[in-house]
């Protein structure tokens, strides 16, 4: 398998995390999957952005829960871009994506546009859920899901195993040689994350790592020449 590079909201280091601009420079800039985040809107609309809450990264405060679709798409995301909502994403770029859903509510509403568009093979479902990630795959046939984790050990190879998660995405400032070993018997995936530098793409080639999460669309053109 080829190594992948995963972009990470898009391409959050050069552009608004989680936008429309930021999802189609990554297409453009040849990554081989788009990471996004979903969240539900106040009246059960998935929308696309990190945090649950608004401050971080929008003109807005409080709860996305607690605003209507129409509320957060009025708000500025940043260099004018709106708070996009998931299938805006789905008719903006081909690229494949990884969604990452926070809760059981999010995976239901996800499974209902992936049952309805058909979007099994476009789509990886990501979260640090267990529950999240097994409420998915019932619903879902087919599905592909990642179990995520940042503060982990051992464990995290058994979690994945047990909601049927195909790969892990690791923080790479945690992985060891021992949990590469531990997934690797047990025929996961992994891919290492947030890889935005040289020394952390040689170490995940240097771990065997199937692909890395970055913020940077220059880690895909260098990626190919690090061994």
């Amino acid at each position: 398998m080829n190594f992948l590079t995963i972009g990470h909201r898009g391409v959050m280091g050069v552009e608004p995390e989680n936008t429309i601009r930021s999802f189609v420079a990554a297409q453009e800039a040849g990554l081989d999957v788009i990471e996004l985040d979903l969240h539900l809107s106040k009246d059960g609309e998935l929308v696309v952005m990190h945090d649950a809450e608004l401050d971080r990264t929008t003109d807005g405060t409080g709860p996305i829960a607690d605003r209507t679709v129409a509320e957060l798409r009025a708000l500025d995301a940043g260099r004018g871009e709106h708070v996009p909502v998931f299938e805006e994403v789905l008719n903006a770029v081909h690229a494949p994506l990884q969604a990452e859903i926070k809760d059981v509510q999010a995976a239901r509403a996800l499974a209902e546009v992936m049952n309805r568009r058909g979007l099994t093979d476009r789509i990886e479902v990501s979260s640090f859920h267990d529950d999240a990630i097994a409420e998915i795959a019932r619903l879902v046939p087919g599905v592909r899901t990642a179990l995520v984790a940042s503060r982990y050990g051992t464990d995290v190879v058994e979690r994945a195993v047990g909601v049927g998660a195909a790969t892990v995405c690791l923080n790479i400032r945690r992985l060891t040689l021992e949990i590469v070993e531990r997934a690797r018997k047990a025929d996961l995936r992994i891919i290492g994350w947030v890889v935005n530098t040289q020394d952390h793409l040689r170490l995940v080639r240097a771990l065997g790592l199937d692909g890395a999460t970055t913020d940077y669309p220059e880690i895909k053109r260098t990626g190919r020449f690090t061994a």
